[in-house]
This record gives structure tokens, sequence and C-alpha cells, in this order.
């Protein structure tokens, strides 16, 4: 089969719900998508594949004239069912916003840039809802929504994303939810238009293996009920095994090999997609060995101290507001996280895991000093100091302990060129250096990520937006690095990254490691890193530890049901 022509869509023959012929896209003279041609049955699960930067957002986006600056050739006819087809690429923005979301639902990989952070969720699931019913023409979709049944139908959306307390997480800024939760409510409001082709842009991208069952389950609901179409941009190779019906493999914006997902993945014909396929994190020995399967890096006769970090009877809860009379005098409590106790050494990784809100990110903003907490805290055997003098007694211990945050765009400020963004700590714990000298520091941090003048060229002065997603991640470990820290929480490091992407990504995190004896607090929700990386894990539901205790004995015979639920949905 020719990696340019349709395939054979089986059952789905003659029940088009979009095609796509010739699609090229390009942003000036540099095409980044070239003569593309691919169709999507009705009811027909099809994924989108390929590493950072090879096109399959702006594919997606194009699809909706969402992507800025981009011209389009060729065709994407979409088929609707009570319509003639039309040309998506021919349309005016004013005739495209009427397909947008009513017909066509698209959900973002980054929630926090796609959510309006000035409005609560609930009133933006009701603006979907309220925008699409006046626009309603069929017998199927009320005219008009009263306030009650608007909160009643945000409610029941939250309900099916798998989000708890709908009601009160309605009330809440998008600042206020976690990352899964944030992904979640973009689902939700996709969902509200009740379109017949869904583009879905890493739609499980923040949410714990679990909670992922939930949104697939979702999903396939919403397809058997409706009919629906989903294009699914992904990296998760484990995703599109287990939804998707067919499969399309793109390699710098060509399209190198497409087919059924079974036939595919069992004997995968492209050097390129048998590359993907061989992306997944593992231990390995000898000279690359990783720092999970080496032994670890010890403490030094003359510390005083036994740990790096250490916490007992860790505690932190956030206020909230009580119905009734008894709201005007006193708020209620809120306990996120609930009497964690563990221990770092030198060189070693812990790794926390758990469902989205079982307090991972919570531990992480108070271990970084960004949260008030109860119990005892030590970073190198120095408490944490509390009160209005923390600020300047603490700013010896950060740092000591730095960030790597799950989404390195949203981390990363636009307005900064690269050298001001990996220099900026510098400037706080380094104010003595010359500006010669910060910048020769900004380029050895640089190059111990794997990035250099010769490989970028121009790249103290370039802006996150002109890097990959995994560029962009390396920059952010490098502004960590700047400082010499001996710890490193890493909040999700790799979660919007493509395989081959998080791969190289948890191979300069562990040659980092090897080559500095660092630290690691490891958030994640994904097994395979956490069993890649960490020496010892720690298994969070609802602010509590459940179970501990070292990697290989936690993950190969999980004791507590918990853990064994995560373990066997990540297989």
């Amino acid at each position: 089969m020719s990696a340019t022509a349709p395939s054979d869509l089986g059952p789905y023959k003659g029940h088009l719900a979009l095609e796509g012929n010739d699609l090229s896209i390009a942003f000036g003279a540099h095409t980044v998508v070239s003569h593309l041609s691919f169709q999507i049955g009705r009811g027909e699960k099809v994924a989108l594949v390929g590493e950072s930067g090879s096109g399959k957002t702006v594919t997606a986006l194009s699809l909706l004239g969402l992507a800025d600056n981009a011209k389009s050739k060729g065709q994407a006819l979409f088929y609707s069912p009570t319509q003639q087809p039309v040309d998506l690429l021919s349309l005016s923005d004013d005739q495209l916003r009427e397909i947008r979301g009513r017909d066509i639902a698209m959900i973002f990989q980054e929630p926090m840039t796609a959510l309006n952070p000035l409005m609560t969720i609930g009133e933006q699931i009701a603006e979907v809802l309220w925008t699409h019913s006046l626009r309603a023409q069929s017998p199927t979709r009320a005219p008009h929504l009263t306030r009650a049944t608007l909160q009643s139908q945000v409610v029941t959306l939250l309900t099916q994303t798998g989000i708890t307390e709908p009601e009160r997480r309605a009330d809440a800024f998008p600042h206020q939810l976690s990352g899964g939760q944030r992904q979640r409510v973009m689902i939700a409001m996709a969902m509200a238009g009740q379109p017949q082709l869904l583009l879905a842009d890493e739609p499980t991208t923040a949410l714990d293996v679990s909670l992922r069952g939930q949104i697939l389950d979702l999903l396939d609901e919403q397809q058997r009920q409706r009919g629906m179409s989903l294009l699914m941009i992904t990296h998760d190779l484990n995703l599109v095994r287990r939804f998707a019906d067919r499969v399309l493999v793109l390699e710098r914006g060509i399209l190198v090999e497409e087919g059924p997902v079974d036939h595919v993945f069992a004997a995968p014909q492209h050097p390129y997609t048998q590359k993907l396929m061989a992306s997944k994190p593992t231990r390995s020995s000898g000279a690359s060995t990783w720092a999970s399967s080496a032994a670890p890096i010890r403490s030094a006769p003359t510390d005083s101290y036994n740990y790096l970090m250490e916490a007992r009877q860790l505690k932190v809860t956030y206020p909230i507001p009580l119905g009734g009379i008894k709201g005007w005098f006193q708020r209620g409590q809120f306990v996120a996280v609930q009497g964690v106790n563990f221990q770092i050494s030198k060189g070693q990784t812990l790794g926390v895991m758990g469902e989205s809100g079982s307090g991972k990110s919570t531990l992480a903003l108070a271990v970084l000093g960004l949260l008030d907490f109860e119990g005892e805290f030590t970073i190198a055997g120095q408490p944490w100091a509390k009160g209005k003098a923390a600020g300047g007694l603490n700013r010896a211990l950060r740092k000591k302990v730095q960030v790597v945050f799950q989404d390195p765009f949203s981390s990363l400020s636009p307005r900064f060129t690269v050298e001001a963004i990996v220099a900026e700590g510098l400037r706080v714990h380094a104010p003595q250096l010359t500006a010669h000298q910060r910048q020769q520091r900004v380029l050895k941090a640089l190059s111990e990520v794997g990035m250099t003048p010769a490989q970028f060229p121009g790249l103290l002065q370039r802006y996150p937006h002109e890097f990959s997603g995994g560029q962009r991640q390396r920059v952010a470990i490098a502004r960590a690095l700047i400082v010499e820290p001996e710890l490193l929480v890493l909040d999700e490091p790799t979660s919007a990254l493509d395989v081959t992407i998080q791969k190289q990504i948890l191979d300069v995190l562990q040659q980092l490691q090897r080559d500095k004896g660092l630290s690691y607090l490891l958030i994640t929700h994904d097994v395979d890193v956490i069993r890649a990386m960490a020496h010892h894990v720690l298994v969070m539901k609802a602010g509590d530890v459940v179970e501990a205790g070292e990697a290989d004995q936690v993950l190969d015979h999980p004791q507590h049901l918990y853990t064994q639920t995560l373990v066997a949905a990540a297989a």
C-alpha cells in the first residue's frame, strides 16, 4: 500500500467522515506537511502518531483554520450526515465558526493555556452549551437553556469525565485544579457541542493510567451513541493499541505508514515506525546504565545528616467555604496531603505515583516551600524556616532544590530569550558574576542537556516558541541546573512529550544523575517512567500514602489494591 494513498476502510468504506486529499501545509517557505492523503470513516477511531515536530498538531489545527499564518493546499472534505460534503480549507472564518464545536470539536493538548483563567470552569462549559443552543437547528438540540438546566448539564458533563465533587469543582478556576482535572474539563467542553467528529490532541496526556481508561471508555460510549468519528493525536502507543482502529504514522510531515492497528503494531514496515515502537522507557545495563539500575550514591562520611531530604508527618491543608450561616463565621478545611513520611538519599530517585488529585503535585509544592505545611521537613539537615522571615532564611536552601515543571511551554516566559531564562537563577543566587561569566555558565548548562550553538545557531537569543516540546524541556532542565542544585523536583517531566523525545529526556536526566550525583523527587502517573527511574516509590491516594518501598518490590509485587490497579492499568 502506498504511504500517501487512502487505505481500505473495510466496514467504513463509503461512509466517510473526513477525507484529506494531497494536503500540504506551509509556514512561509517552510513546508511542514507534504501531500498528506487519508480517510476517516464514520464512527471510526484513527490515531495520528509521530515525533514532536512531525506535523500532527498543525494538521488538526489547519482543518479548523486554527493554525495562524499557515498556508494550506489540497482538500479536507468533511462529510456531514445531513448535508453535502464541504471542503474545510475553502471555508471563510465565519463559515468555519459555525462548524467548530458543533460539528467538529477539538481537545487541545495544553489545557492551562486553552482555558480562560478569569472564568470558573462551570462558566466556561456553560458558555459552550449556551452558544450551541443559540445555533441549534435540529429537534435534537434545545433552542434555549435556562440557568438551572445549564448548571445541571455542566455537572453531568463533569461527572461523565470522572471529576470528583463536580458541583464544587464547577465553581473552581483553572489554576485551582490539577493538570489531569483541567484536561477533563477540556474534554467536557468538547463533548458539550455533541460533535460528529472529534479532533483530540493528546487528550489523556495529563491523566494517570486509571483515568485514561475512564476517558477512553467515555469516548467509546459517545461513539456508540452517536456514531462520532475521532482523530486522535497521541504519543502514547499503549493508548493507540487499545483504542484506535487504524493508525497513521507521520515523519517530518510525510505519511510513511498506515493501516489497521493490529497489523502495524505486529509487523511495522517502516524504520521510523519500528523506532517509535522501540522507544518505551526501560532499565538498561552496561556503559549506558540508567540511574535506577545503578548502585546508589551514598552520603560522604563527613556529612552531618543521613538524608538529603527528609519529611516527617508532612500535612498540607486548604481552607474551603462552608455552607449556611456557619460559613459566615468560619471556613472548612480540605486535607490535600495527610501525614506523609519519606527520605531521599544523595544520588537516588524517589518516585511518587497516584491518580490525578491524589496529592502528588501538592506534595511537590510543599517540598519546594511554595505551600504552608505542618510537620517536619529538612533539606541537607536544615529545616525550612516558617513565618515572615522565611524568604531570606530559606534562600540558601532554595538553591539546593530546583524544579522542572510538567508543561515547558507555560513554565518558560515567552518574552525572555533562552539566555535570560536559563540565567535567571544566577541573578538571585550568584549576583557577583559578570555578564560574560553568566553567559559562560548558561552555555555550560545548555551543553549538559544536549543543546549547543553549533546545533542551534543563535541559541541564546531564541525564544521558547522557536523550539519543539522536547527542546523546551531541555531548556527548563538547564534553568534548574544553572545554580548547581543537589535535588530536582520533577513534576511530570515527560508527560507532554512523545515517546522518542521522552526517552531522550529521561536519558539526559539519568546521565546528569550519574555525573553530578543529583537526587530526584519524581512526580508522575507513568508507571513505565517510575520503573525506569526510581529507586523507591510512594503510592498516594486522596492525600495518603497507601504503599511505599523499593521500586522493584512495589511495582512487581504490589500489596495494596490501589497499587495493583495502577500497575495493571499500565500493562
